[in-house]
């Protein structure tokens, strides 16, 4: 094995999948600033949105950075339970959790969006979901030293698979809230400017987007637990 003076790699060393577990926090950390940011929206109160989506903008740096410092200074020569390629797949999808707050953030902030009274309650509903979702994704790969340690296999095994299990269940939650705030948006869009509706649509999709990339990291995990 190849010494790396790099304390971030030197990480691969202790653990394989400790990287892409900091990494995933920090996308997580970054999805759950909409929390806040949703409410000060909810009360019109932009200039605690912009500071939000500061912090936002600020950890999605963080994560990218981290991203980049894997794929690019992740030595060949260090041994890997699971190939690499692998590994640095789950990392992209990871990034696009975070990415996905950047761009809610900057279109609702940019265009100082309006929710509408009616679906208030709803969003933040289905945001909550779709953050449970990404929280579901840090939880399982967390559980992945143990399972490289068991062999892939064993008792280790069918926790992680059934963590995965749960993600995918709030996954398709997260389709359901979806689903029906686009249908409660549909029934009173004539009462809106059309082009609040055009980006409502928008945030609606995006925001069912970072539960999906979640969902994805959930299904190369399986991959990588199959193996």
């Amino acid at each position: 094995m190849v010494a790396t003076t790099n304390p971030f790699l030197q990480m691969f060393a202790r653990s394989p999948f400790q990287p892409m577990q900091e990494h995933i926090a920090k996308a997580q950390e970054c999805a759950v600033e909409l929390i806040p940011f949703f409410e000060a929206v909810i009360k019109n109160d932009w200039e605690a949105a912009a500071e939000v989506q500061s912090r936002i903008a600020v950890l999605e740096g963080e994560a990218d950075a981290m991203k980049k410092e894997i794929r690019q200074g992740l030595p060949k020569s260090i041994f890997l339970p699971v190939p690499r390629t692998d590994l640095l797949e789950v990392v992209r999808m990871q990034d696009k959790i975070a990415n996905r707050a950047k761009d809610i953030a900057g279109l609702m902030l940019g265009r100082q969006m309006e929710i509408p009274t009616s679906l208030q309650t709803d969003m933040n509903d289905f945001l909550r979901v779709a953050l449970q979702t990404s929280e579901q994704a840090l939880t399982a790969l967390k559980e992945l030293d143990d399972v490289v340690n068991s062999g892939f296999g064993g008792h280790e095994t069918d926790v992680i698979e059934k963590m995965l299990d749960e993600l995918d269940v709030l996954e398709h939650r997260t389709d359901e809230y979806e689903r029906d705030i686009r249908a409660k948006l549909f029934g009173i869009e004539k009462d809106l400017p059309p082009v609040d509706v055009m980006f409502l649509y928008q945030v609606i999709r995006l925001v069912g987007d970072l539960a999906d990339r979640a969902q994805q990291v959930g299904s190369r995990l399986q991959l990588l637990v199959a193996r």
